[in-house]
């Protein structure tokens, strides 16, 4: 899993806030591991290699109102630099484009998003995607178990 946003620009470290609730709340499979990516992009693709599933968590542009959830899979994730669903612009398009051309896009690729609010300075949340951050643990936790991965809470 891969938790991805720059963390000083509110509601853009969505993905940097769900990967560390993930990594403080649950313990996983050996083989499972959830990452900060922060805005690394082409950094990261070192750590796609061998990667069969990869799940990433970011703020996405999805012209609706703020805290609107979106789970991508297949086509739907975008692997070319026309297509920009990442506030980010390019990070996510170019890592995944650049893995592609060299042979290390994961088989699966699952994508989790909200729509943010504000992207001001700041360290924390907005009000609507601080509400949404549980729904999408939730989601993630869900297709674990799906990919026959189930997450352990801990106490």
């Amino acid at each position: 899993m891969l938790g991805i946003g720059n963390a000083v620009m509110s509601d853009d470290a969505f993905g940097v806030h769900a990967a560390r609730r993930l990594q403080e709340g649950f313990d996983y499979p050996q083989g499972v591991e959830v990452l900060e990516g922060g805005t690394l992009g082409l950094d990261l693709l070192p750590r796609l290699e061998g990667v069969d599933k990869l799940l990433i968590i970011d703020a996405l542009e999805l012209k609706a109102a703020p805290g609107t959830l979106a789970r991508l899979t297949g086509e739907e994730v975008p692997r070319a630099f026309a297509s920009k669903l990442s506030v980010h612009q390019m990070g996510m398009q170019d890592l995944l484009a650049v893995a592609e051309l060299m042979g290390q896009l994961p088989g699966e690729i699952l994508v989790w998003g909200a729509q943010p609010e504000s992207l001001e300075m700041g360290m924390e949340l907005s009000a609507p995607l601080e509400g949404a951050l549980g729904y999408v643990i939730e989601g993630i936790l869900a297709d674990l178990e799906a990919w026959g991965q189930p997450a352990r809470h801990r106490n």
